[in-house]
């Protein structure tokens, strides 16, 4: 069975693969993340389908990534010969510029035998819409074929001789030191026809793969992180960027659906869509390494996507826009080792949690200390979505986990409506804009009265009047509610790290929820302590964990949204943007803390991501130390206008 770390991302901006390390692509949908998969092997290994090449025989791999680039080079190494398989999904800019991507909808892939001699063994077996059927297969020349089956075509097209056998294209070729073959699977819809002769040759192929390398050593290149983890968080920034819907500006949460987060188990949820509180936090990330267009596109996208219209926000939609979703459960897959239900769609569409304005009001803010803009329509939207706030706080809520039991008064939840309130105060004092400010001040001041009543006994619960801990109360002094130094935080994460932590890495909560099973550690959480520790002043101990969490990738440098503490073991589904949102967030704290640690005292609140962007800021020369450090904490409301 492979495991869920065996895999390597390739992306196009608009859809995604994984590629095991065995040179088998077990997973792809085309045109989009959120379409019904190509293959997807990795959900049934009988039904799923898959894109093989390798050796013959017995092998052994080793793979990377093509510096600054997500094209992988696998290196197969046989008793007679060394085969390398570069694999890309290929890109260029798109004619718009900005972060438009154009993409040809393919797989290409890319054989050489860099000794010895080496038989090649390729199968493309499609099997569409998640393996419900099996398609047409037909050879249109000696070297091209087409794959067709309901609203999907795939075409194939090499370099060298296919042949059409049991409902897949196969071929063996043997290559000598220096040789080379092509493979490409195109996709369109098919209705599409095309004719052998326009197939692309050896001079398309390396084009389309030149053009690849260049699109992300260019946009790699824009990153201005100088920190000593400069490699782990180029990597997580060119995941996060293939994780991104370029026609839209939409951030998937995962490009893929129903990877475990208990083996076996019945945890499998689709993550193909876009959270706003995932893309919020995604976003903040690329933008302390210096990425404000993609900040620009996602902002875009929410205001069209929303109407506008705040009362209307849900907390999730599909990349393109849309809002309804349904979960449904696909019987005849499966899973991934067995873990059922298979589940396309999300049912927690419809959920309220409460923390999603706090998310947006945290992320613009951040965008203007960066000098981006907040116009009057920006405005409107935003102070519409804190009056929601104001309105809705004193509900209970299905929280930051999205819990399927009976709604609580969840401290993460409460604790992001006093971010709103305060977010939007600071923003409206920053750029003087008009805002309620009698009535905003009062709605944050009872909302503080109600978090510090809810630590009535020495920690922040999960909710109001449980005993439960929950990783998320973390964010309490990150988000500068209390210093780190109040007695509150001390004994929130003391006790968070008595109850969820274990080897290491911390569980996001330890309780009911509504749900059968268990699941692993959330390396989300493991991050976030990262963070309190670095802030805290104990930079060794963070540095230790750190260096721990930098060790649970694998090979390629990606991470799943869970590991089993003990063995490190990915689960969940895979790559997870927050865990690679979460490790850049964490390395640009690092680079900054110590400069912070000169001008402001651990007895002061803080927001830790602003630390990080004024050191990125600062450093760049665009924030002069003055005004770095002049960053109010608690913010006094008469230096707020008012309407």
């Amino acid at each position: 069975m492979r495991r869920i770390a065996d895999y390597a991302l390739l992306g196009d901006c608009h859809s995604a693969a994984l590629v095991g390390r065995d040179g088998s692509i077990d997973w792809a949908c085309f045109p989009r993340f959120d379409a019904p998969a190509v293959f997807c092997r990795i959900l049934d290994a009988r039904r799923g389908g898959s894109f093989g090449v390798s050796p013959e025989g017995p092998f052994t791999a080793t793979r990377a990534y093509v510096e600054d680039t997500n094209v992988l080079a696998t290196t197969f190494t046989t008793s007679r010969g060394v085969l390398e398989v570069v694999d890309c999904m290929p890109v260029s800019p798109g004619a718009s510029g900005g972060t438009s991507v154009s993409t040809r909808h393919a797989l290409l892939r890319r054989v050489r035998c860099l000794d010895g001699e080496v038989r090649v063994r390729a199968v493309v077996a499609p099997r569409f819409e998640y393996g419900a059927f099996v398609p047409r297969v037909r050879l249109t020349s000696w070297r091209t074929a087409e794959v067709v089956g309901g609203a999907d075509a795939l075409w194939i097209a090499a370099t060298h001789p296919l042949m059409a056998h049991e409902s897949a294209l196969r071929a063996r070729w043997t290559l000598r030191a220096g040789d080379e073959a092509w493979i490409e699977a195109a996709w369109t819809p098919s209705f599409v026809e095309r004719v052998p002769t326009d197939a692309p040759g050896p001079a398309d192929f390396r084009r389309r793969l030149e053009d690849t390398l260049t699109f992300w050593r260019t946009w790699i290149g824009r990153c201005e992180y100088t920190g000593e983890h400069a490699r782990a968080v180029r990597r997580s920034a060119l995941t996060l960027k293939a994780l991104t819907y370029a026609p839209t500006g939409a951030l998937v949460a995962a490009p893929t659906t129903s990877l475990p987060e208990e083996l076996g188990g019945s945890r499998n949820w689709d993550y193909r869509f876009t959270w706003l509180r995932d893309a919020s936090l995604t976003l903040i990330s690329l933008l302390v390494l210096g990425y404000r267009e993609e900040a620009d596109a996602f902002r875009y996208w929410l205001r069209r996507t929303s109407a506008g219209r705040a009362e209307d926000v849900q907390i999730m939609y599909g990349i393109q826009g849309h809002r309804l979703m349904p979960e449904v459960e696909l019987s005849h897959l499966s899973g991934h080792a067995g873990s059922r239900p298979v589940r396309i769609g999300n049912g927690a569409v419809k959920q309220l949690q409460l923390d999603v304005p706090g998310e947006l009001l945290e992320a613009t803010w951040l965008y203007a200390r960066a000098g981006g803009p907040v116009t009057p329509s920006n405005w409107a939207f935003l102070s519409g979505l804190v009056e929601e706030v104001c309105r809705r706080w004193r509900l209970p809520d299905q929280g930051l986990w999205e819990m399927r039991d009976a709604p609580r008064h969840f401290i993460h939840s409460k604790l992001l409506c006093w971010v709103a309130l305060d977010r939007g105060l600071r923003l409206a004092r920053e750029r003087g804009l008009p805002v309620p400010l009698v009535r905003w001040a009062r709605e944050r001041e009872a909302l503080r009265r109600y978090l510090m009543e809810c630590a009535a006994d020495g920690w922040f619960p999960q909710s109001r009047g449980s005993d439960v801990a929950d990783a998320s109360t973390l964010l309490v002094p990150a988000l500068g509610f209390l210093p780190l130094a109040h007695p509150l935080v001390r004994g929130t994460v003391r006790r968070v790290r008595e109850r969820l932590e274990s080897g290491g890495l911390l569980y996001r909560y330890l309780a009911p929820d509504g749900l059968s099973g268990g699941e692993g550690a959330f390396l989300l959480c493991s991050f976030w302590l990262v963070d309190v520790l670095a802030h805290e002043g104990r930079r060794e101990d963070a540095e230790v964990l750190l260096s721990r969490l930098l060790g649970l990738a694998n090979d390629v440098g990606l991470y799943a949204e869970e590991a089993v503490p003990l063995t490190g073991e990915a689960l969940g589904n895979f790559p997870q943007a927050f865990t690679h949102m979460a490790l850049v967030s964490s390395c640009a704290q690092l680079s900054a803390v110590h400069a912070l640690e000169q001008r402001r005292p651990p007895e002061q609140p803080r927001d830790f991501a602003a630390v990080a962007l004024e050191h990125l800021l600062e450093s760049r020369g665009r924030l002069g130390r003055e005004a770095a450090a002049a960053l109010p904490w608690p913010l006094e409301p008469d230096a707020v206008a008012t309407h």
